[in-house]
């Protein structure tokens, strides 16, 4: 049953304009860091971890989390239309499957944009003149980084799922990433997971320790994705079955 559900969203994944944003976005915080990065190079002097200050700047805090966000609401977005959801809670379902199946989807979309932005900085460093060996922690970045990047994806298909609009929770995931920013620099980063995203991407930091330890990173992660699951669930199986 659950294969059969996986197998429905990436068919309705199957030519959709998300891959224009998947592509597209991600290229545009990798144009500005590595400008800023080239317009800076005399202070920047760690090479490629200097630049991967300056990509993640911008991505972590204000492009990543409007991408997820889109990610998020197109998902909700198929089902909302045409009032394809009376069709999802009717059928013999558990409406955790399908929510969970929605979360695994975006967390795989997810991740090949990890992948993406990995081979954007690569490209972008190259380019701004670094002949250097590339970090070995690159991959550890982004792997860590997914831990919320996951807990983001599970806020915002909640979002979605609630609020039966495309353009107003990809507006709040973007207000979300600049209220990360203002929480991190208060010391607070470890508590909202706009703010985990940056601190597992090392945003700050890239050559040091994470912001807050690892465990917390990855307990304080699991906990918005358990947390937001199980609203969803309960909100799909009171709400949705008398609004859908």
């Amino acid at each position: 049953m659950f294969y059969r559900l996986m197998k429905v969203e990436l068919i309705k994944l199957h030519r959709s304009s998300i891959w224009l944003a998947f592509i597209f976005i991600p290229i545009i915080p990798a144009i500005m860091g590595t400008y800023n990065y080239i317009q800076n190079i005399e202070i920047l002097q760690d090479k490629w971890y200097s630049l991967w200050t300056q990509h993640t700047l911008f991505t972590c805090y204000f492009f990543m989390p409007a991408i997820i966000g889109i990610y998020c609401s197109y998902l909700m977005r198929l089902e909302h239309a045409n009032h394809n959801w009376n069709t999802v809670m009717t059928s013999p379902v558990p409406v955790g499957l399908i929510f969970v199946s929605k979360l695994l989807i975006v967390t795989i979309i997810l991740v090949l944009t990890h992948v993406w932005i990995g081979l954007l900085f690569i490209v972008s460093g190259r380019l701004a003149g670094l002949t250097g060996p590339l970090p070995l922690k690159l991959v550890e970045w982004l792997v860590s980084g997914l831990l919320g990047g996951m807990a983001i994806c599970a806020l915002q298909l909640f979002l979605s799922l609630i609020i039966r609009s495309f353009a107003v929770p990809v507006a709040a995931a973007f207000a979300g990433g600049i209220i990360g920013l203002m929480a991190f620099a208060r010391g607070l980063g470890a508590w909202l997971p706009f703010s985990l995203y940056s601190i597992g991407m090392r945003a700050n930091n890239p050559d040091g320790v994470l912001a807050c330890n690892a465990e917390q990173l990855v307990i304080n992660s699991v906990l918005y994705i358990a947390v937001f699951s199980i609203a969803a669930v309960l909100w799909m199986r009171n709400r949705d079955v008398v609004t859908g």
